[in-house]
């Protein structure tokens, strides 16, 4: 399914949220073959990659259920040859982002750091 509509505003709410806690957003929507990583961002200790999911407020499931072990596996593999493209002496960390959302105005948004151990 593509990312359009919530899922960029969400992405868009979560970038302004890691600039505001002193991350540098290095790129948002990066691809490869194995899949999409939603933002990369660094600070001066790691470099992040995050999976964002956005669901509206009043919906019966958490957005973090829908990272299921086969997306993570895909966010990994996608990590894995950013870093060959951009190596850096960074720790890097996985994290996720729950946002949620009504009318396209932010509600509320839930951070995991190291969401995928």
């Amino acid at each position: 399914m593509p990312n359009t509509g919530s899922g960029k505003i969400g992405e868009h709410f979560t970038a302004e949220y890691l600039k505001e806690k002193g991350y540098e957003i290095l790129e948002m929507n990066f691809k490869s073959r194995f899949g999409e990583i939603d933002i990369v961002a660094q600070n001066d200790r790691y470099l992040i990659f995050v999976e964002v999911k956005t669901r509206r407020a009043d919906g019966l499931t958490h957005p973090f259920e829908a990272i299921t072990p086969g997306k993570r596996a895909k966010v990994i593999k996608t990590a894995q040859y950013y870093l060959l493209q951009h190596p850096t002496n960074l720790q890097p960390r996985f994290d996720a982002a729950a946002v949620f959302t009504e009318d396209g105005e932010l509600q509320k948004l839930e951070y995991l750091e190291n969401a995928f151990y």
